[in-house]
């Protein structure tokens, strides 16, 4: 007896095609580009967001607040998965927020901290120890100095969390010193154009009287070494400096000898940022701070360090 065989042809693509669950898509609200830090954290954040098969849509904010608010507000009408926000300023974002808590959009904060009424409209943040930065950076300074003698300050963004922070770190340390003293401060805005400018103005009006300069940040330093250059001193020598970041710069300005330390603010975040709005969008609850941990770098490091740096 002949038998029939039923050749049934099915086809996998459609199957392959929902294999799994759908990409999420996180919207993220970046500052801006101001320096190589903020862009190594932004690629960062891309480089993980991609390997996780996330979709990212990205925004921008060319450093300014309400670009910042009008992104989120975006996302919302999208209907995104997650956010991520990296908030140029601590205050003002209550409003947005509680928009994004009705959506029921989990978000989480990077690199800088907010201040909120409740702690319950975001649900991380994901960030180093503003205030370990300037305390260490104070510290490695007052040993520097033997405990006495003139500081000029490069303040951060008016605002910004790390300049709130690593201010009060470093005058909490100073105040165990009184032989040493602030004698001038003012904002670079986290920018090496307005460091080399304030810069200047200090040397203006307090010349050689000035025996160290505390930068929030490496590129509003690697600004005030040009100004010091040009009016004819020597930085790390005439004047020391200590800054914040760990940029590959910095520590280029370290074996030049013109920048004496820099305390480590890693912006290579993206792999804590990405697990973390997962997991909030998985429901999950998380602590209110993931803590990156830092380290200081003198310039007698800095040879056998910089191979490491990857920003």
């Amino acid at each position: 007896m002949r038998r029939k065989v039923i050749f049934v042809c099915v086809s996998v693509f459609p199957l392959l095609l929902g294999a799994g669950a759908p990409a999420k898509t996180v919207g993220f609200s970046q500052i801006g580009f101001e320096n190589s830090w903020r862009t190594a954290e932004t690629e960062s954040i891309r480089a993980a967001a991609a390997e996780r098969g996330i979709k990212l849509a990205f925004s921008d904010a060319q450093g300014k607040q309400e670009n910042q608010i009008k992104a989120i507000r975006s996302f919302i009408a999208q209907k995104v998965d997650g956010i991520i926000l990296a908030p140029i300023v601590e205050t003002g974002w209550e409003p947005v927020l509680r928009e994004v808590r009705k959506a029921k959009i989990p978000l989480v904060l990077v690199d800088r901290g907010i201040k909120v009424s409740d702690p319950s409209l975001y649900a991380t943040l994901i960030a180093s120890d503003f205030v370990f930065e300037g305390s260490e950076a104070a510290k490695w300074l007052a040993k520097k100095m033997n405990g006495k003698g003139t500081i000029v300050e490069l303040q951060g963004i008016p605002g910004a969390a790390p300049a709130i922070d690593r201010k009060k770190g470093f005058e909490e340390i100073l105040k165990k010193y009184p032989k040493m003293a602030i004698i001038k401060s003012q904002t670079g805005n986290f920018n090496r154009t307005d460091g080399k400018q304030v810069m200047e103005a200090f040397l203006k009006a307090e010349g050689r009287n000035i025996n160290a300069l505390f930068a929030h940040n490496d590129a509003m330093a690697l600004g005030a070494i040009q100004a010091i250059e040009e009016a004819g001193m020597k930085p790390g020598i005439d004047i020391l400096i200590v800054s914040i970041d760990g940029m590959k710069e910095a520590f280029e300005a370290m074996i030049a000898g013109k920048l004496n330390c820099t305390v480590e603010c890693n912006p290579l975040l993206g792999q804590l940022v990405v697990n973390a709005i997962e997991r909030a969008m998985a429901g999950e609850k998380l602590s209110k701070w993931i803590k990156q941990n830092d380290g200081v770098f003198p310039k007698e490091t800095a040879v056998s360090a910089i191979g490491t740096r990857k920003y």
